[in-house]
């Protein structure tokens, strides 16, 4: 086979980026005041029971989707194809896999979606034409390469950062990430069993996008948290001032977690899922031919990245709740 071929064969660098995420909240009015005045996202539109949302300067119609719902968790989840011929190449790579739904209209500013399911269940969907974002005057940034005008309210989130799904086998969806959709594992827990118990994925140059850890409900389809990524670590201890101050929920942090680096702090919304609030510290992924770096069970079991001991509900708590197993 040519190098010509076997590049157009390649599934890698064929999702560009993470588009947005859909959030479900049995509490739309509290979790709406909490994205917008709290963490400075800007209202872009609603639909029927859905607001869309965007950061400042992420460049597409919306980063968050915000649906009331009966109970918390995540909804759909939008990955933007490199191509409109990258999108044809990964929607049949999924369809051999069996786990189709099909084409369906997109949200606002999406064009034609493709939606399916991961191993686990949680719902994705994939798209090539978007709309950028046009801000109206009052929101019109004085830089011509910014999406939005900063906009100086609440924690002033700059962008989606990642998802990071609660499944039953987290190996086997991030193996469906790399081989479907043209991921790469950066980094991973491998337990004293051989049991992968989390894998962090990427698709481009920023070190991971998607990340899987084991539900330990044995549960399918949860989450553990969606993040939003501020410019300096800074920020993140201002988040944890203003959180104090409107009472929101802090969980944990702010801190460094050894995996990634990330700096960061966890909140609730008020709908019960948790928020990450993260700083990657510029952190990015060039070699391509990286391998993982696999984190062993007595290495997580030291804390975070300065000894601080990683609180319990940070591996009990995802979204929706679910009975614990042992009760």
């Amino acid at each position: 086979m040519s190098a010509e071929k076997s590049l157009e064969k390649s599934p890698r660098h064929e999702i560009a980026h993470l588009g947005h995420v859909e959030l479900f909240t049995p509490e739309p009015e509290r979790s709406l005041d909490f994205f917008v005045r709290v963490l400075g996202l800007t209202e872009n539109g609603s639909q029927g029971d859905s607001v869309f949302l965007r950061t400042w300067d992420d460049y597409e119609h919306h980063s968050l989707k915000l649906t009331a719902a009966k109970t918390s968790g995540v909804g759909r989840t939008a990955l933007r194809a490199s191509s409109e011929d990258a999108l044809k190449r990964r929607v049949a790579a999924v369809e051999e896999r069996g786990l189709g739904i099909g084409w369906v209209d997109g949200d606002p500013g999406i064009g034609p979606t493709y939606l399916f399911r991961d191993p686990d269940g949680h719902e994705i969907e994939i798209y090539w034409e978007t709309e950028r974002y046009q801000p109206p005057e009052h929101l019109r940034p004085a830089l011509k390469n910014q999406a939005q005008a900063y906009p100086g309210r609440g924690v002033s989130v700059r962008r989606l950062d990642h998802v990071n799904y609660l499944a039953k086998d987290a190996a086997a969806n991030g193996g469906f990430i790399c081989d479907a959709l043209g991921g790469r594992v950066t980094e991973q827990i491998q337990l004293d069993s051989g049991v992968i118990s989390g894998q962090w994925t990427n698709f481009a140059q920023k070190s991971y996008d998607l990340v899987y850890t084991n539900d330990w409900t044995g549960s399918t389809g949860r989450l553990h948290h969606i993040a939003f990524a501020t410019d300096t670590r800074e920020d993140i201890l201002r988040a944890a001032d203003i959180s104090l101050d409107n009472g929101v929920f802090i969980e944990t942090g702010p801190h460094k977690h050894a995996i990634q680096q990330t700096f960061f702090l966890y909140v609730y919304e008020p709908g019960g899922n948790r928020i990450e609030l993260c700083n990657p510290t510029a952190r990015l992924i060039f070699a391509p031919d990286w391998e993982p770096v696999t984190w062993t069970e007595a290495e997580r079991a030291k804390g975070q990245a300065w000894g601080l001991k990683t609180i319990a509900s940070f591996h009990t708590h995802g979204t929706p709740p679910v009975a614990d197993p042992a009760q």
